[in-house]
């Protein structure tokens, strides 16, 4: 195993035995002995991974696809059919909420036991005791019996032992799902400060934000095979597009592409060309229904010339040219900047800027300018519009790289505008 590695997953396999109709006690097996049939379900066909320590990794897929598998397996709950796993360090797992809580038993003997399991000895859960009830914020509930909780509580209390028993791994399922908004802020900044300290973290989750907010690199598991991973802003817009594709195949089916009366269709061969017209990224990605499509998309200077470098403090427009399907609609047109390396610079739409939304003609063009304050690097656009409840009529993630250099010796993201004084006394000259 290298030295440098907290996990390392090398071609694992994983089936399972899925009975068409087994007996359920001896009279039933004996009687009808053909019922019990089963064909054997590979979840996991040969995944290979590696996590180095410190770092944090994203598990993402539909449901069955193979992740909570994938992370049992790692906590040894099972194990590979084929295959290996090594891992390095102490491990503590929320896998399951509640796990390992005895129901009859209050919420400090729970802690006892739950710390125990993970390997910490009496004197050490002594020590940490006082700091698992107060992050968990149960102090008056303490000693209560755990099945009087809620499930909010449950996973407070779970949570604070997880992360308090120096694990050198942290593996979560799901379990940052539940519990109020504070209290999910207050884990995420926990998170944080665990992973600065050096504990490799793997994350399962369909709340890709999460996932975002906290690692490195993104896992997409599909059919039990790896089939992307990388940047997770990257990974998950290619999987929600994937999975946006299905959900249009699927109402295409169910509904088989009714004409409204009302408003006309958009023709199924022209809503499928051209997903990815010239004026995109070829790394692009696009989603929505199509009632409304984005034709034409550029990045304007103060002249009104189509460019590609602009310099900190330039006046920059967004032009966008549409062409719409369905009738009646109100848009909420917006745009979004990424840095290269995926660090959400900016985002913005007409709802939040002017509190309204744009009327939809057949064919229009909607434009913003902005002064731009980025400091040198590569950049991506985005630009999406909405229709006034939420649905994605069209987005196009990355459809223009562009390029910010500039003179100045500023560092960071973006430039602020600033103002010396030294006893009273402008140090500028320009500044009055």
């Amino acid at each position: 195993m290298d030295k440098d590695n907290a996990i390392e997953v090398r071609d694992v396999k994983k089936k399972f035995k899925i009975y068409y109709d087994k007996g359920n006690d001896l009279k039933d097996r004996i009687l009808f002995r053909n019922r019990s049939h089963y064909e054997d379900r590979w979840v996991l066909k040969g995944i290979s991974f590696s996590v180095k320590k410190g770092e944090a990794i994203g598990l993402i897929g539909h449901n069955g696809c193979g992740k909570s598998t994938t992370l049992k397996l790692l906590t040894k709950i099972m194990y590979p059919d084929s295959g290996t796993i090594e891992m390095s360090g102490r491990v503590s797992s929320l896998i399951e909420l509640g796990a390992g809580f005895h129901p009859d038993m209050s919420g400090r003997e729970n802690i006892y036991t739950n710390a125990s399991i993970f390997g910490l000895t009496k004197k050490e859960i002594d020590n940490r005791l006082k700091d698992i009830i107060e992050f968990s914020e149960l102090e008056e509930f303490i000693d209560n019996p755990v099945r009087t909780y809620s499930s909010g509580m449950y996973m407070r209390l779970a949570f604070s032992v997880a992360i308090n028993v120096s694990a050198n791994i942290l593996l979560i399922d799901e379990i940052l799902a539940v519990g109020d908004a504070n209290f999910q802020k207050k884990c995420f900044d926990k998170l944080r400060e665990i992973k600065a300290e050096g504990t490799t973290i793997v994350i399962v989750s369909h709340a890709l934000e999460q996932i975002e907010q906290i690692c490195e690199t993104s896992y997409w598991i599909e059919d039990g095979l790896i089939k992307e991973s990388g940047t997770p802003k990257y990974v998950h817009e290619h999987y929600l597009y994937n999975m946006e594709q299905k959900r249009i195949e699927q109402l295409e089916k169910s509904h088989n592409a009714e004409v409204d009366n009302n408003h006309q269709e958009k023709p199924e061969q022209e809503r499928n060309e051209e997903v990815l017209p010239d004026f995109c990224e070829k790394s692009a990605v696009r989603m929505g229904t199509g009632d409304v499509r984005f034709t034409d998309a550029q990045m304007r200077n103060s002249r009104g010339e189509k460019q590609y470098i602009f310099d900190t403090e330039d006046k920059i427009t967004v032009y966008m040219k549409y062409k719409a399907y369905k009738k009646g609609l109100r848009g909420n047109f917006g745009y979004g900047i990424f840095r290269e390396d995926s660090l959400h610079c900016y985002g913005t739409n007409v709802s939040i800027e002017c509190d309204d939304f744009v009327p939809i003609k057949e064919n229009g063009e909607v434009s913003v300018t902005f002064q731009n304050s980025l400091l040198p690097g590569k950049y991506f656009l985005d630009i999406a519009v909405h229709s006034h409840d939420g649905i994605i009529l069209d987005d196009i993630r990355r459809v223009q790289s562009f390029v910010v250099s500039s003179s100045k010796r500023d560092i960071g993201v973006c430039r602020l505008e600033s103002e010396w004084y030294a006893d009273g006394k402008a140090l500028r000259k320009d500044v009055k």
